[in-house]
C-alpha cells in the first residue's frame, strides 16, 4: 500500500513539474495547496476550470515534435547535442557494378556538385590476372625491337683461308670472320622484330575498367570540374599536390587536348604527369597512386567503354 502511494506521489510530482514549466505560478501554488498525501486532488469545478487549458496545452506538446538543426534561426546549436563520435558507415561491396556518386571539386577545393560514375566502368570485380595480361601486353608492344647483330656474311673482313689446312700444327680454320675470332660474327644473335603479344580487345578494355575501379575503391579517384590553372607557374601545381592527402605520384587526365598552361606547369615535376583521355591506359594508372580526372574526361572514357568493339 505504501509503495503504491509513493509511486502515485512521484507521478503527480512529475505532472506538477511540467505544470510549473508551462503554467503561471498562481495555478501551481493552487495545486500544491490542494494536494494531500492520499494522492487525491479535490474535484471542484473551479479547479477543473482553471486547469482545463493546461491539460489541453500539455496534450498538444506531447504530440508535437520540434527538430533543431544547425540552420535553425532560433539561436546557436547547443554544443552538448553535437556528437563527437565518428559515424561508421557500412563498407561498400566492390564489384557489384553499382553506380557511384562522387563529389566534384577543383584545384581550389571548391564544391562543384556531384557526378554519377557508371557502375559497369568504375565498379567491376577486381581481377589481378587481367591486369597482369594487359600490363605485359603494353610493355611488350612498346618495345622498339630494333636490336640487331651481324652474321658471318655481314661482318667485314677477308674471305681467304688464314693458313693451310695441314702441316702447321694449328687448328684448322677457313675464315677469320667466325664467331671465335675477335671482331667476328655473332651466332644466333637478335634481329629486328616485333615483341608484341596478342591480347583480345575485350580483355584490354576490361583491364582499363578494373584499374579505374581499383582507384575508385581506394578513394584515390578525384573528379574535377576542369583542369584550368590560372598561370603556368610550377609552384601552383606543387601547392595543389601538397594539399592532397597521401599523394606521391599524381596523374591528371583531361578530356581533350592538354592546356598549354597546365603542360608548362607540370613538365618540371617528376611526380605529376598529364594525359588526354584518349591516352589513358592501365600501366599509367598503376604507376600513379592518385588519379585526377576532369568531368569531360570521365564522360569520354565512359563513352569509349560503351562503344561496341569492331571485329
Amino acid at each position: 500500500m505504501a509503495l503504491s502511494i509513493s509511486r502515485r506521489i512521484l507521478r503527480s510530482f512529475g505532472s506538477l513539474s511540467a505544470l510549473s514549466r508551462c503554467e503561471s505560478p498562481s495555478v501551481t501554488s493552487q495545486l500544491l495547496q490542494a494536494y494531500d498525501l492520499s494522492g487525491q486532488l479535490p474535484r471542484d469545478n473551479l479547479f477543473h476550470a482553471n486547469c482545463s487549458s493546461f491539460f489541453k496545452g500539455l496534450g498538444c506538446r506531447r504530440l508535437s515534435t520540434t527538430i533543431l538543426t544547425p540552420d535553425s534561426g532560433d539561436g546557436a546549436f547547443p554544443s552538448d547535442l553535437l556528437s563527437t563520435k565518428t559515424v561508421l558507415t557500412p563498407e561498400r561491396t566492390i564489384g557489384l557494378c553499382q553506380d557511384l556518386v562522387i563529389p566534384v571539386t577543383n584545384f581550389h577545393s571548391e564544391d562543384k556538385g556531384f557526378m554519377v560514375l557508371a557502375g559497369d566502368v568504375f565498379d567491376v570485380p577486381i581481377r589481378k590476372d587481367i591486369i597482369h595480361r594487359v600490363v605485359r601486353w603494353q610493355l611488350a608492344k612498346r618495345q622498339q625491337g630494333t636490336h640487331s647483330t651481324k652474321t658471318i656474311s655481314e661482318v667485314s673482313g677477308t674471305g681467304r683461308k688464314p693458313w693451310p689446312q695441314k702441316k702447321t700444327g694449328r687448328a684448322r680454320h677457313g675464315s677469320l670472320r667466325g664467331p671465335q675470332f675477335r671482331g667476328g660474327a655473332t651466332m644466333h644473335g637478335p634481329k629486328p622484330r616485333s615483341h608484341a603479344i596478342k591480347v583480345n580487345k575485350k580483355v584490354r578494355r576490361l583491364g582499363l575498367k578494373i584499374a579505374l575501379s581499383a582507384r575508385a575503391a581506394e578513394g584515390k579517384l578525384l573528379v574535377f570540374e576542369d583542369l584550368e590553372v590560372p598561370t603556368h607557374k610550377t609552384k601552383n601545381i606543387v601547392n595543389y599536390a601538397e594539399q592532397m592527402e597521401d599523394t606521391k605520384k599524381l596523374l591528371l587526365v583531361d578530356g581533350g587536348p592538354i592546356n598549354e598552361k597546365l603542360k608548362l606547369a607540370t613538365q618540371n615535376l617528376h611526380y605529376v604527369n598529364v594525359l588526354p583521355s584518349i591516352g589513358l591506359n592501365v600501366y599509367s594508372i598503376l604507376l600513379h597512386d592518385t588519379l585526377v580526372m576532369s568531368r569531360d574526361a570521365v564522360n569520354r572514357i565512359v563513352e569509349r567503354m560503351h562503344t561496341p568493339i569492331n571485329r
